[in-house]
């Protein structure tokens, strides 16, 4: 099992490297990954699993931060008050494929489990997005997303490609944001 032992931290090289394709179909080791990745975020949400094994809570794991170049991320996002609306995935190669012209932030600013120190500001990300990859099974999935889950893919899929979230914060005016972007 990942621990958060496992997680490289910025400056680490591989957080900025563009990570490679992962061949289709997917190898059993390579599945072992992405499972791997999907167990942390799982574990990572549950009180007593993380007092067990020392995690930090996240909703989100991308491959590079477990110093694994490779295209594959996990995100898990329950939703309690209605189940059929969890997020959860772990996808090779994701890309987004569409966005929308409108930009949302979070109102509480990005974190990631890979930067120890709290930067703050607000990520401008696009509102809503059309991304399309392939599960453990080689089946190709679509997904149009929304809000929380929208940002997520964006922060993961932006680790795949070395970018880091403090990236996209305005270094003159951290809090500045265009009047049209939604805060969530």
């Amino acid at each position: 099992m990942i621990t958060t032992k496992n997680i490289i931290l910025d400056p680490h090289k591989t957080l900025r490297t563009r990570s490679k394709e992962v061949e289709a179909p997917i190898s059993d080791k390579d599945k072992k990954i992405l499972r791997s990745l999907m167990e942390y975020v799982k574990a990572s949400q549950d009180e007593e699993l993380c007092k067990k094994y020392d995690l930090k809570p996240g909703i989100g794991l991308a491959a590079p931060q477990i110093n694994v170049g490779k295209r594959m991320i996990a995100v898990h996002i329950p939703d309690s008050e209605n189940p059929k609306n969890t997020v959860s995935y772990a996808l090779y190669n994701p890309k987004i494929i569409s966005h929308s012209a409108t930009k949302s932030y979070l109102a509480t600013g990005e974190g990631c489990l890979s930067v120890a120190k709290e930067i703050k500001g607000y990520v401008p990300r696009y509102s809503r997005i059309k991304v399309v990859g392939y599960d453990e099974n080689n089946e190709k999935i679509t997904l149009r997303l929304d809000g929380l889950p929208a940002i997520c893919f964006q922060h993961e899929i932006d680790h795949i490609n070395g970018v880091l979230f403090y990236d996209h914060i305005n270094k003159e005016n951290p809090f500045d944001v265009p009047d049209d972007y939604e805060k969530l």
